[in-house]
């Protein structure tokens, strides 16, 4: 049952954050405090994903199906291996507490739900890579954490010496930074409205 949902999931990943971003907008409430607490939660999360997609390039943009040519285990997959799930997460709580809307309800269910998604997607991805890389990825994940992480050396053997293009990242990134960036300046304009109006 999980790995139908994941797979349902997986497909619609882009729109499913869009009923908590709609809310957030709807009922933001920033303050000082929990906008610079929030935005470093964020900006920590979008590192993450940076750093990641400039290891793992395009491929993580797909939203056909599971999948994937390489088996990445540099830069933050060598830490753990769903970064890029982990920094969404980050960036999803951030953000709302940034915009302290239905404060800390909405914030939570948000934290549980991506949390729950992300499970069930990875559930198909880790099947996937069990098939497609056999013993390396028996390996990697006897090094690595799904959502905790660890540092445990990579061995030799399963690394992947994929080159790191930080261009390719960032154009990757290019939509997470753009709703990031516009986000965070609807929150501070609307911090700024209820200040002076």
């Amino acid at each position: 049952m999980f790995k139908t949902i994941g797979n349902f999931l997986f497909k619609y990943r882009s729109y499913t954050p869009l009923p908590f971003v709609a809310l957030m907008l709807i009922f933001a409430e920033p303050t000082l405090p929990l906008m610079i607490t929030g935005f470093v939660i964020a900006a920590l999360g979008e590192t993450i994903r940076l750093l990641s997609v400039s290891y793992a390039g395009s491929e993580t943009r797909t939203t056909e199906a599971v999948g994937g040519s390489n088996l990445v285990t540099q830069g933050p997959y060598g830490i753990v291996r769903n970064p890029l799930y982990i920094g969404n997460i980050m960036i999803y709580t951030g953000i709302g507490i940034m915009s302290n809307a239905l404060f800390p309800y909405l914030q939570i269910a948000g934290l549980i739900f991506f949390t729950f998604q992300y499970y069930c997607i990875i559930l198909n991805e880790e099947e996937y890579l069990a098939t497609a890389f056999k013993e390396k990825f028996k390996i990697y994940t006897e090094t690595t954490g799904r959502f905790f992480p660890t540092f445990k050396k990579i061995p030799d053997s399963i690394k992947s010496n994929l080159p790191f293009d930080l261009n390719s990242g960032i154009l990757s990134e290019k939509r997470t930074l753009q709703a990031f960036i516009f986000l965070t300046a609807f929150i501070i304009t609307k911090y700024i409205l209820n200040i002076y109006f």
